[in-house]
This record gives C-alpha cells, structure tokens and sequence, in this order.
C-alpha cells in the first residue's frame, strides 16, 4: 500500500527546477505571480522590471490584450486538433503569414512545441533531405563552440556548451564544432557587429577537408549566439559561411530561436544579414512566449524533394503530438499583428543605438570585463567573485530581484539584458540604473 503523502500543498519540494540551483531557490524563491507590460508582479504587490523579456521570449510585453483575447477565443472554439492527418486552418493561416516575412525561400514550415524540437527538427530534414536525393552518406554535421541549440540530444550534439554535454555520454557520432567567434582581447566593448574576426569561418574549410565535403549534411550556427553571454558575429562572418556552404552542397541552418521576430531589429536576423540559409529554427518570440510554440522554415527544395513515393503514406516520419496546436497558433497569429501593427520591429531597430550607448556606460564599474550590445540584447561579462565561477552572477540577479526590482537572466558571471521591444527610453535608463547598482554592490 502507497505510504500517505505528508508535505503541504504548497510546500515547494516536488518541482524539479529546469536550469535552476534548486536548493538556494527553495530557500529564498524569486516568484512571481501576475505580469503586465514591462513588469512581473510578485505576491506582495512589488511590480519587477523584466530586463530579459522572459527568457527572451516576450517581445511584445506581458499580458498583450489581442494576444489574451485571441489565446481565450481559440480555446472556447478548438481546444485541440489532431496534428497527424488531419489539419485546422489557423495552422495553414500561420504558414502562409510566416512564409510572407522569411527570407528568399523559404517557403515551408514545419511546426513543434519548443526550441529543442526545432533544432532536433532541422537536423533530421537535413539528413532526410540528402538521403532522398541520393548522398544518404551525409551524416555529419558541423556546430560552434559556445553555441547553444536547446536540450534534446542533437541540439547538445551540436551545441558547443560544456555544461549542457559533459554528464551525456556519447550523443551523435559525427559532429565537429567550429570555434567560437568570440575573442575578448579583439573584441571587448564593441557596439554591434565586431570588426574583427571574420576570418574565423575559414576554419570550416579546414573541418570539411578533415571529413571530406561529401560527408557532411549541415552547419548550424546562431546569427547571434545568445544563452552562452550574447556574441555577435564578426562583420563578414555569416556572409563566409555562407559561401562556403554552398560551395560543398551542404545545408546552412540558422538557430534563430531567440534572434526571430524583432529581436535584432528584423522579422529574422537573417534579413539583417542579407542571408537566406536553407533552414531556420524558431520558437520564443513567435507567439510573445505565450504558448510554447516552435518551428522550422525550409527551403523550397527541400521540401519538394521529399515530395515523391506512394501519395496515401507520410513523406516524413516525424512530428509531435502538439504540433500547430490551435491555441498556440493563435497566439502566433495574434503575435505577428501586434509586431506589424505597434512597429516593433522598426522601433527595435530604432532604440538599438540608445540601447547600446545606455549599456556601454557601465563600463567603468568595478568587475566589468565585456560589454556586447547588439540590437535590443546584450551580455555584460564580470569577473568572478573569489574565483568561484557563477557566484557574482548569481548574487546579483538575486539582489536585483529581492532588492531593486529587476529581473535579469545570468549565465554564470554574464548578465543578459534583452528587455521588451515595447521598451521606451526611460525604461532603458531604469534598467541601467538598477543594473549599475546591483553590480556596484557585489563587487
């Protein structure tokens, strides 16, 4: 017989926190329990200026009333339809809306629940797509040092953060890693896109020799790398890489989980670059982080390629149970208007030299190592406190939150400043100012 539960209802033990050291949070939680706008609320009333967006996710505020009222009708009409077989036409609706505002073409998407799915999305189409055209011997894929590609074990594979690989064993054979673009001595305090460092993609010239072109499927890299500190890519980097994929036939995917849907001033940082790769993931920003919702933009070709074989059987064996489920998409929907509708996109790329020049005036505080502003995100890299990796970090987004009313993301000793596209100056300021003070304070 089942021995009777004995911890409160409320007690906080039973959730297993993701990314989160549990015991200091159950000791003394950061929670909170409404949002509006620019603001997390908390239990007693404090209101918490999201410096972050989420987790990057919510571009157009919290608790946008078209998104709200879209989420609430989708519910009280299709709770949920099958995703296998059967289709609902805000899926089809969505496409056609995506389809319109993603570089040259890509014209096809593939939808999921989270960025992970995304990332291990794109890489099984990619080996799909060379099976079906007959190179079914590109397997190997080539990621990036410090790069970061969710959690599922392709995206770990290809993902360049120790911490997120190192407990994993094996996960997919066959994968090498460019190094990262990231060169501190070269780099430091830039505004945007460093001017150094381009020459770094020749490296993938080196690893396709080493493996010989005809064995490689994909390249995946984030335009901007941005959970390991945000990292520009050097002016021209990108462009290299490019070229060089299209000289071997290899498939250039571009992770633009968080880098989509205004993020660096664009609908897809892609625009900003004047690329079209040939796959690019997405999820956070699409439905304003209000229902997890992810996906994959190909290319015609690929797409067509798989358009062959028996009309009645699946042209791939892959899917998920909530893909384009009808909320989410929706809130997708509802999502993209507000963006077009409130200039987002445009006011992004208009507050980027505000945003940078606010960032960079921290600078000269005690322990400031980095600052990298680049469209509305930014990572500001501190020394460590004590030698102890991650502590300053994590003190200071614990005593912005409990002290100064801020919400700040951390990755170890890197604070990670993406607030809302809604942001106005004085909000920039605010952010700055609480920032200036948590880090004075813990140095």
């Amino acid at each position: 017989m089942k021995t009777q539960k004995t911890a409160p209802p409320n007690s906080l033990d039973a959730y297993w926190m993701p990314f989160t050291a549990n015991r200091a949070f159950k000791a003394v939680p950061r929670m909170v329990v409404g949002a509006k706008g620019m603001h997390y609320l908390t239990a007693d009333g404090r209101r918490v200026l999201d410096a972050t967006s989420g987790l990057y996710c919510v571009n157009a505020g919290h608790a946008n009333p078209h998104i709200v009222s879209a989420i609430q009708k989708a519910a009280a009409t299709l709770d949920y339809a099958p995703a296998f077989q059967f289709g609902h036409p805000q899926a089809f609706e969505l496409a056609h809306r995506l389809q319109a505002i993603a570089p040259g073409d890509l014209d096809h998407v593939f939808y999921a629940s989270s960025g992970s799915e995304a990332i291990d999305t794109a890489l099984k189409v990619a080996l799909s797509y060379h099976r079906r055209r007959g190179e079914g011997h590109r397997t190997r894929f080539i990621g990036r040092e410090r790069g970061y590609h969710g959690v599922g074990f392709g995206g770990i594979s290809v993902g360049g953060m120790s911490p997120n690989r190192k407990v994993y064993g094996n996960m997919l054979s066959g994968v090498d890693h460019l190094p990262t673009t990231y060169v501190r001595d070269k780099q430091a305090f830039s505004a945007g896109e460093p001017e150094w460092g381009a020459h770094l993609a020749d490296e993938l010239e080196r690893i396709i020799g080493l493996h010989d072109p005809s064995n490689i499927a994909g390249v995946i890299v984030e335009p901007v790398a941005g959970s390991t500190g945000c990292l520009p890519p050097p002016k021209g980097y990108l462009e290299r890489l490019r070229s060089i994929t299209d000289a071997h036939g290899i498939l250039l995917i571009f992770d633009e989980v968080i880098t989509a849907f205004g993020r660096l001033g664009h609908a897809f940082a892609s625009d900003r670059y004047g690329i079209a790769p040939d796959m690019i993931a997405f999820a956070k920003g699409l439905t304003n982080g209000a229902v997890p919702m992810s996906g994959v933009l190909v290319r015609a070709g690929i797409y067509e390629v798989h358009m062959d074989g028996p009309e009645h059987l699946p042209e791939l064996y892959h899917g998920f149970t909530y893909s384009g489920h009808p909320l989410a998409t929706a809130a997708a929907l509802a999502a993209l208007d507000v963006y077009a509708d409130e200039g987002l996109f445009e006011r992004a790329k208009q507050n980027e030299a505000l945003f940078a020049q606010t960032m960079l005036s921290l600078r000269d505080l005690p322990g400031v190592l980095d600052i990298r502003p680049i469209g509305m995100m930014c990572g500001i890299d501190l020394a460590p406190a004590n030698r102890t990796v991650g502590a300053r970090g994590f003190a200071i987004m614990d005593r912005a939150f409990h002290e100064l009313d801020l919400y700040i993301r951390v990755g170890a000793d890197t604070l990670i400043v993406a607030p809302p596209l809604i942001a106005i100056a004085d909000d920039i300021e605010q952010i700055r100012n609480k920032l200036a003070v948590a880090i004075a304070q813990t140095a």
